[in-house]
């Protein structure tokens, strides 16, 4: 791929292949040029330079070269043997060639004269006309320097090994090691000047979780996406990226419509939800929450269509009871194969990490709807940035298939109350349901709002509901009272007696 400038071919772009990257990279690393890949310890700097190598291999049919300067080759290879990538085969057939220029076990090094990775360098292009290497990484080049004083001789010799790299036209990541997240890009101040292209990796701690974020600080000539992205080693499929910024606002937006399982709650959207909407179901514990998300899976069962319900608060046997409760046979739905029921407690892992795990089962499920109960469970255990770029991104994936999403969140008032979550993610959503408890006179009732529904007209009412063993049962609306949703019950006046009378005789 060929980046344009003003109109004038200028840098070739080489794909990494890494999921996420080449959109933020807007195409790929230059090709024939040195990335400096820069990272403090455990922040994925090993991992991403031995994918980029291995997709190169398994994608693109370009062969490569491992030059290891901390690690001893057999180490490295056991430990990426996880991933599925089997470096022992590749070395096997001749398409990968490795260096070994890793200290021996107890050798120590002094500074002594000068220094010079001459014959490093010979080694090095002997390898890559050996395999005839389009690609090699070189991990981690700052094992050697902490060695050194002398940060003239570091810029030197690093610069000696970008000129080789450039001189055997390949395309190399050099990774290096950082000391602190933010703050000097390398151990000496002079790496990055020495590099055409700086990529960052961090592993900041955040709350008590760590959370990897990806930043190009500079491609020399040409253009990239700026700003720090989540991403996330996955066992499956190694580092994942999550670039915000390359989502489009390109979903299709269906006219059809579908049931949400409950007929009166049809007829409040004017005849069903859009079959590719996200809605939100917000309400205090106890609301009926769960009851919707169960009535909406049950709508999708019964078309023959498949569903999937995420559930990060209830485990699995206790959504079937529940349902069972309601007259839903969750069990029976699962062995026909039309239901799928996936429990994990959020704290298993990251959001990056949920994100992931939620698109795989999405793409070998191939549901119509999936509902994610709750939100707000997810939220507990991430920042306010991470859980917006979170829902971003699941809303855009299951839009992008046309999928219709329900999500619950549960206020933390029982009597109205704003919720953080419809706070952050309210303009994300194209319908939000309110569930709220309202007392009168000394008891509890409940009542159901839609507060909004993108691109159809709807019932603005609030009404009352109960739940029953046949679900959820959606009546009247709130005559003479209001308040109900801030939870300070007022009454019109002269109203009050009539309405009481109207509750206590059943609407009679």
């Amino acid at each position: 791929m060929t980046t344009t400038l003003g109109g004038r071919d200028t840098v070739r772009k080489m794909p990494v292949g890494i999921a996420g990257f080449d959109q933020i990279a807007d195409g790929g690393i230059p090709k024939g040029r040195t990335a400096l890949l820069a990272g403090t310890a455990g922040s994925g700097k090993t991992i991403f330079a031995l994918q980029f190598l291995v997709n190169g291999l398994n994608l693109f049919n370009e062969n490569g070269v491992i030059v290891t300067f901390e690690e001893a080759p057999a180490d490295l290879i056991r430990n990426v043997e996880s991933l599925g990538w089997d470096i022992s085969r590749y070395l096997a057939e001749g398409r990968v060639a490795m260096v070994d220029a890793s200290p021996e076990p107890g050798e120590t090094v002094c500074e002594a004269g000068s220094y010079d990775l001459s014959a490093l360098l010979a080694r090095i292009e002997h390898a890559v006309r050996k395999v005839g290497a389009s690609r090699v990484i070189l991990d981690s080049v700052g094992a050697i320097f902490p060695q050194f004083s002398d940060s003239n001789l570091v810029r030197r010799e690093l610069h000696r090994v970008v000129s080789g790299m450039r001189h055997l036209g390949v395309t190399s990541l050099i990774t290096i090691e950082r000391v602190h997240e933010y703050g000097e890009i390398a151990r000496f101040g002079v790496e990055e000047f020495v590099a055409d292209n700086v990529i960052i990796l961090r592993n900041p701690l955040e709350q008590e979780k760590r959370r990897r974020t990806i930043e190009i600080l500079k491609f020399r000539g040409t253009t990239h996406q700026k700003g720090e992205y989540p991403f996330t080693i996955d066992p499956t499929s190694g580092v994942t990226i999550i670039p915000l910024s390359a989502i489009e606002l390109k979903q299709k937006s269906s006219n059809i419509r579908i049931s949400s399982g409950n007929a009166e709650f049809d007829k409040m959207c004017a005849g069903g939800v859009f079959r590719d909407s996200i809605i939100l179901v917000s309400g205090a514990t106890g609301t009926g929450k769960t009851l919707m998300v169960t009535h909406f899976m049950k709508a999708g069962i019964e078309t023959g269509n498949r569903v999937i319900l995420f559930a990060f608060e209830e485990n699995r046997e206790q959504l079937v009871r529940n349902a069972t409760s309601w007259g839903v046979d969750f069990e029976r739905s699962e062995q026909q194969g039309l239901l799928k029921i996936i429990c994990r407690y959020p704290e298993t892992m990251g959001l990056e990490d949920h994100l992931i795990q939620i698109q795989r089962e999405i793409d070998q499920f191939k549901p119509m709807a999936i509902a994610i109960d709750s939100l707000s469970a997810l939220e507990r255990v991430s920042t306010i940035k991470s859980f917006r770029e979170f829902v971003i991104a699941l809303t855009s994936f299951i839009k992008h298939r046309e999928i219709a999403g329900m999500f619950t969140n549960t206020t933390t008032m029982l009597m109205g109350g704003e919720s953080i979550t419809e706070t952050h993610i309210s303009t994300i959503t194209d319908s939000i349901v309110l569930l709220r408890y309202v007392e009168l006179q000394g008891n509890m009732h409940r009542a159901i709002t839609l507060l909004k529904m993108r691109g159809s007209s709807h019932d603005k009412q609030i009404r009352e509901y109960r739940v029953t063993d046949r679900g959820m049962e959606i009546g009247g609306t709130f005559h003479g009272v209001g308040g109900i949703l801030t939870g300070s019950i007022t009454y019109t006046l002269g109203e009050e007696r009539e309405y009481l009378q109207k509750m206590f005789s059943g609407g009679k």
